[in-house]
């Protein structure tokens, strides 16, 4: 069944595996066996999760016939900033429309986004920004362009098709390191990622491995009703009789300290201790809360002590200097 998705067309864009290394001093810390999914090292523009979810997108769109990506995301958007790099790596012009939270100032994402030519539609409100996408879109296709719209963080059946590769890659690389990971943690926000790792253990009969997300922001309600969506479009757009519910999930809402892109003194502790443990950065809106909440998890037992845990770091960095003063006033 996986030959269907190994099968699928993509439009490489990075190197594959990503490394994953042992984090001998920050499991030993924790009392878990610990091993650090790096998606933050790949080539393209500093990396990222967003990166795989683009391969299947960026190939439907140029199969379709486009000459213009549309995108949405937060000021701070890593996946806009991986749209926009992608776009230019396959000749395409790339839009993408901007939200709160985080500033427009010329650091950090935005600069990058910027330096790669994206033109971006800054929108006040949130739930405005995919009816100004499609008005863009109407716009730009009466001047004759052929636009493709990429939903926010690429939450897309396509996007999915990115980690239901990686859940093989992670489950290889496991062998090959010699163990078998009971658990598999990392920042969960419009879903894809999650919803990737839970289809692709399904398909390689490996459910057994928990996949855990941590909310940066949605509620766990909300998580598991777009998880249980993602998961089921995609296995029909494969033409697969697997299916998902609620119960196929596990997601943490309670790590978000305040809402999505809230920084606060834990979140910019947590980025200094895995920083000066394990020489690893993570980032203020993702990844360090992703793993604060590990953390806190193995504290209170949730995860068991001894457990073999794959943390994802999902990229990120270039957020840390688009929140300079915010992560200063904790330093």
């Amino acid at each position: 069944m996986l030959w269907k998705v190994l099968s699928y067309p993509r439009f490489r864009l990075t190197t594959l595996p990503t490394p994953m290394e042992r984090a001998r001093r920050l499991g030993s810390e924790l009392g878990v066996n610990l091993y650090i999914k790096r998606d933050d090292v790949m080539e393209l523009c500093f990396g990222g999760n967003k990166v795989r979810k683009l391969e299947f997108i960026v190939a439907d769109a140029l199969s379709k016939g486009a000459d213009v990506l549309i995108t949405r995301g937060a000021t701070h958007s890593n996946h806009v900033r991986l749209t926009a790099a992608a776009a230019r790596r396959a000749g395409l012009e790339v839009y993408a429309v901007v939200t709160p939270p985080g500033s427009l100032a010329l650091q950090g994402n935005i600069l990058l986004d910027r330096l790669l030519g994206a033109k971006l539609v800054p929108v006040e409100k949130v739930e405005e920004a995919d009816e100004v996408m499609l008005k863009l879109s109407e716009k730009l296709r009466a001047e004759g362009r052929r636009p493709y719209v990429i939903p926010a963080g690429g939450a897309s059946e396509l996007g999915v098709l990115g980690y239901t590769l990686a859940a093989l890659e992670i489950l290889q690389q496991s062998l090959d390191l010699g163990f078998k990971p009971d658990y598999v943690v990392h920042a969960t926000g419009t879903g894809a990622t999650q919803a990737g790792l839970v289809l692709g253990l399904k398909l390689l009969g490996a459910s057994h491995v928990k996949v855990v997300g941590i909310s940066n922001g949605r509620s766990r309600g909300e998580m598991l009703s777009r998880l249980v969506r993602l998961v089921n479009s995609t296995s029909e757009l494969l033409g697969l009789e697997v299916r998902a519910s609620e119960d196929d999930f596990t997601v943490y809402d309670e790590y978000s300290f305040g809402g999505y892109g809230v920084i606060t003194k834990e979140v910019v502790e947590t980025i200094k201790y895995v920083a000066e443990v394990e020489g690893v950065l993570l980032d203020p809106v993702y990844t360090a809360k992703a793993f604060y909440g590990l953390s806190d998890l193995v504290h209170r037992g949730v995860i068991p002590r001894g457990s073999n845990v794959v943390f994802i770091h999902t990229g990120g960095t270039p957020i840390n200097f688009q929140y300079v003063a915010e992560l200063g006033r904790y330093l």
